[in-house]
């Protein structure tokens, strides 16, 4: 057990002190002896400290709430469910892309959230660790020509079943972003589905990665129109690029206004 002398020996330096409280759990009895050091610095760490365990309660509250569905089809018997997103529906350039994700019924993935709402740092992050622990990831790339063969919508319903098929072992239950896919299997269609369910989300994080790295490989391809930045979304960089550069053989031509400068 640390005493008031243990402490000052081990501690007298504040990045000592820093050092035992960057720990995931520190001794109650050395906290309430740390409180009691007047040296600033060690006030800093002990704040810093109990930011971070709140940060930490409130994102297990949040990972949860957010297996709220993947908990109600496991109670009717359900034990494969995977979560099933997409990315790129409004870009003016370059694929849509969606993702399906079948993960463990135990896992943990704190910080999990819509990938719109996530930093890139932290999203990268969060691919990695749904690569590691997914029982299984599908991902579908439709291209632009055939978004303009079908219209976008259907072409998002074409990925995310492509993206099921393509699952190393097949779903017994669907969660869906606001979507319903006619192939018979039980599913739930949630509205902003990537913020309320950790398998939605996992999809989501999964796809937005796979679409960002195309569009970074397209910006190499196509420089001027800042696909690097703007993912294909219309940007003031991306439409000064279009009448200055033209339309690329990624650009969406059924989607204004690209398909008004075809017409010019």
């Amino acid at each position: 057990m640390f005493t008031k002398r243990r402490v000052m020996k081990m501690s007298n330096s504040i990045a000592e002190i820093k050092a035992i409280l960057t720990q995931e759990t520190v001794d109650e009895h050395l906290l309430l002896m740390l409180k009691k050091d007047e040296r600033k610095g060690v006030q800093t760490a002990l704040k810093s400290y109990f930011k971070r365990l709140e940060k930490k309660k409130l994102l297990l509250k949040k990972y949860e709430e957010m297996q709220t569905y993947e908990r109600a089809s496991y109670n009717q018997g359900y034990q494969l469910i995977a979560g099933i997103d997409e990315v790129g529906r409004g870009p003016l350039a370059g694929p849509v892309v969606s993702a399906a994700v079948i993960l463990p019924q135990n896992v943990q993935l704190l910080g999990i959230n819509d990938s719109k709402q996530l930093s890139a740092t932290k999203r990268k992050e969060l691919y990695q660790e749904i690569q590691e622990k997914a029982l299984a990831i599908g991902i579908s790339i439709i291209a632009p020509e055939i978004i303009d063969q079908v219209n976008i919508y259907q072409a998002t319903k074409i990925a995310m079943q492509e993206a099921i098929d393509k699952l190393a072992i097949q779903p017994d239950y669907l969660l869906l972003d606001a979507m319903q896919l006619d192939n018979g299997l039980p599913q739930d269609k949630i509205i902003k589905g990537d913020a309320k369910s950790i398998s939605i989300a996992a999809a989501s994080i999964i796809a937005k990665v796979a679409r960002d790295k195309i569009m970074e490989d397209y910006d190499k391809q196509y420089p001027g129109y800042g696909f690097f930045k703007n993912a294909g979304y219309g940007t003031k960089e991306h439409l000064e690029g279009l009448h200055l550069l033209g339309i690329t053989p990624i650009h969406r031509k059924t989607f204004e206004p690209v398909k008004s400068l075809i017409k010019k």
